[in-house]
């Protein structure tokens, strides 16, 4: 059965960006400039074309920064999830906006990368293929050899059902997590800690046969290093010719 497309997704933009100094000494990494327009605006313009309506986005360094900048947004609606006093991490993210997400499965969504569209929507095709019933969380994948900026071994080995395996360690692994997935708040629900990480939680889900991929269509941007700025940039031109 075709599954609609979450409502809500989860924007990680509370993070030091310290991979992104000195750029990010002054400014926090989501309003680092790509082509013109900062890297948040990049991966917000995707839901808002997509059609998802609404993005938690959390906050701590340089908050009052990224506060004033997403106070022009309209689409999608933006709802500050505040991390000031403490640094949650991803998972700890989640868990302090639950009580926002309800039971319905969200959006991921890191700020330090997004992608140049092929001729479908990726986020379309990710909600078209997540099924609840098989999965608990599913996750965009590219590829390691046509994406940019990607400075590691990979990620995941993918089946031909799509079922995520995690990299073994002193391998390289085909694919990298896109930093954009969709989860279910219930894996979540009986965490009592307050800072967590995400992953996991993911790789848990791996080891249970529940986590999977949907391969991205189009050229993934990886923005981690303001080395990496250069590279999107030049990927971004090469587009458009």
């Amino acid at each position: 059965m075709k599954q609609a497309l979450p409502s809500t997704v989860m924007v990680f933009a509370a993070g030091l960006g310290t991979r992104m100094r000195p750029l990010s000494d002054a400014i926090p990494k989501p309003l680092v400039e790509v082509a013109g327009k900062p890297l948040i605006d990049h991966c917000l313009d995707l839901f808002a074309q997509a059609g998802v309506p609404r993005a938690i986005v959390n906050v701590h360094y340089r908050a009052d920064q990224m506060e004033a900048h997403l106070r022009g947004r309209t689409s999608p609606e933006i709802v500050i999830s505040d991390e000031r006093d403490l640094l949650l991490d991803q998972g700890g993210g989640i868990r302090k906006v639950l009580p926002l997400l309800g039971d319905e499965p969200f959006f991921l969504c890191n700020t330090d990368a997004f992608w140049i569209e092929g001729p479908l929507s990726n986020l379309h095709r990710l909600a078209e293929f997540w099924d609840p019933e098989r999965m608990d969380a599913l996750l965009l994948v590219a590829a390691s050899a046509t994406s940019v900026g990607v400075d590691w071994l990979g990620d995941f080995q993918m089946a031909p059902d799509g079922r995520l395996t995690r990299r073994d360690e002193g391998s390289v692994a085909p694919f990298v997590y896109s930093g954009v997935g969709i989860i279910k708040p219930q894996l979540f629900q009986h965490e009592t800690r307050d800072v967590f990480r995400l992953a996991p939680f993911l790789f848990d889900a791996a080891e249970k046969g529940r986590l999977f991929g949907q391969r991205l269509d189009g050229i993934w941007l990886h923005v981690g290093t303001p080395a990496a700025v250069e590279d999107a940039e030049a990927a971004i031109a090469q587009s458009v010719l």
